[in-house]
């Protein structure tokens, strides 16, 4: 552990001139993001969901840290040498396989590699664990003269040095690429015509429910970046090539030449389960994507833009999202404040009506006009489907699984969504009893989401479950069949149990 740990806080040390490409511990983590079975990252994605990354970063740690002790213990035959060697080529290996890296950038895995096997080789040599000639002394068996406890000092010496070295080796390197300063000198541009404003009755009274627009802080944040990539607007470049009749580059400042618009959009996860809340609403500040990709001009036979992240991560939104008039935007703002590092700063895609997976490009730098029969998105390589329209759905938020409700009258509540089309009712049933209309807040544009509410007179002790649905404006109403979320989304109605005390 102690020379895996040197090993680990040498290359973090060694990666802060080089910047965040040349981080290994963050390479092979996405590598081993990008090789997970697609059931397998849906597992992670429904059981810790926005944590999913802490939880991968934890394990990587684990997995090394048990790998070098188990190694270690064959040092006599230097397997423990050979791992820590393969570790570091390996780790130079994953950190060439991530977009924009040099070779340059493997330097800090090989280097701590080799500071690691020193280590190792120190410690289990006999110099540490000889004690130290000490003919007058009377006391034989004190730290300086016990060859196991001389051993486990060094050793412990050498994991906390390795530790900290890593903490300070990731906090220094995060500040050196960080683009805080350059996104707190950005001013978004203002819309011309702003969006209509928020009526107060979006929110129902007498429930304490999600407000309607979801502070920045509190969005949710799905995505398969293990380390935000931090891009600087002078850097940043969109490309937009493909099917088109002239390819086109934009740099930041050029966006200016394009009437900016407000739009609030609610965006939803296809990996959230029925009653999740993986799904937020937001007022995004951008421009039309049809805009920019007139320019370059739409060969008729092209079907899919498929749009490519600055990690290499990729979606497939078909031209027709990204041309009709629901506005899809290449988003500069969320909530009026540029937009944050972990939601794409500079700029990201917001497609109305999509589940993120195809239409939500993070940090975006490439649009590809393409067909749908030639090309594949990161998710749909792993078994999701291609367009993945966002399904008629329903939510409940108060009361909480297993929670109590006194006696009397009370408010339930929850949110309703069906992005492109909007909701028209929703429906609560208490029990096995009918089916009865909800009271819904103002309803603000079809590509938002719908709060609700709904009275209930509380007069049966004992154990009772509420039940929810919704019908969109094409009359549509929420399917009751219980599906997963691969391959384009679940569904099901969701039901909370309560107590009436």
């Amino acid at each position: 552990m102690a020379a895996a740990a040197v090993a680990l806080g040498v290359a973090a040390l060694l990666a802060i001139p080089l910047g965040p490409h040349s981080d290994s511990r963050t390479a092979v983590g996405s590598v081993v993001i990008d090789l997970t079975p697609g059931p397998v990252k849906e597992w992670a994605i429904q059981t810790f969901a926005t944590n999913d990354k802490l939880f991968l970063s934890v394990s990587v740690l684990v997995v090394i840290a048990v790998l070098a002790m188990v190694a270690a213990q064959f040092e006599d035959r230097k397997v423990g040498s050979i791992a820590l060697g393969l570790a570091g080529v390996l780790g130079g290996a994953a950190v060439l396989s991530r977009t924009g890296a040099h070779l340059v950038d493997v330097v800090p895995s090989l280097v701590g590699a080799a500071a690691g096997i020193a280590v190792l080789r120190l410690l289990v040599s006999d110099r540490v664990g000889s004690p130290s000639p000490e003919p007058d002394s009377d006391t034989a068996t004190d730290t300086a003269t016990d060859p196991g406890r001389r051993r486990s000092l060094a050793a412990l010496g050498f994991l906390a040095a390795g530790t900290l070295a890593g903490v300070i080796g990731t906090v220094l390197g995060r500040a050196a690429s960080s683009v805080a300063g350059d996104r707190s000198a950005y001013t978004p541009p203002a819309p011309k015509v702003p969006g209509p404003p928020v009526p107060p009755d979006v929110q129902p009274a007498g429930v304490d429910l999600p407000p309607f627009i979801t502070p920045n802080t509190d969005f949710y944040r799905i995505d398969t970046a293990l380390s935000v990539p931090q891009v600087q607007r002078q850097d940043w470049r969109l490309r937009i090539h493909g099917m088109v009749d002239r390819e086109v580059t934009f740099r930041f400042d050029e966006l200016a030449q394009f009437e900016a618009i407000d739009k609030v959009v609610t965006l939803t996860c296809v990996s959230n389960p029925v009653g999740g809340n993986l799904i937020s609403n937001a007022t995004w500040t951008g421009y039309r994507v049809r805009d920019l990709l007139a320019r370059a001009g739409v060969h008729a036979d092209a079907d899919m833009v498929l749009s490519k992240s600055v990690d290499g991560f990729t979606a497939g939104t078909p031209v027709e999202a990204l041309t009709d008039n629901r506005d899809a935007l290449l988003a500069v703002a969320m909530n009026g404040d540029p937009l944050p590092t972990e939601h794409g700063y500079p700029a990201r895609l917001v497609v109305p009506g999509l589940y993120g997976y195809v239409s939500a490009t993070k940090w975006l730098v490439d649009l590809e006009l393409t067909r749908f029969d030639r090309a594949q998105a990161y998710w749909t390589k792993l078994g999701w489907s291609a367009h993945g329209p966002i399904k008629t759905e329903s939510r409940i938020d108060v009361p909480r699984a297993g929670s109590g409700v006194p006696m009397g009258t009370t408010t339930f509540g929850g949110v309703a969504w069906a992005q492109h089309r909007g909701i028209r009712a929703v429906e609560v049933r208490i029990d096995d009893g009918p089916w009865r209309p909800a009271t819904l807040g103002a309803a603000y544009s079809n590509d938002t989401w719908r709060l609700w509410s709904y009275t209930w007179q509380a007069d049966q002790p004992g154990r009772h479950t509420i039940t929810v649905r919704a019908t969109d404006n094409t009359g549509a109403v929420q399917t009751s069949d219980v599906a997963g979320a691969v391959p384009d989304g679940a569904t099901g109605w969701h039901s909370v149990p309560f107590t009436v005390a």
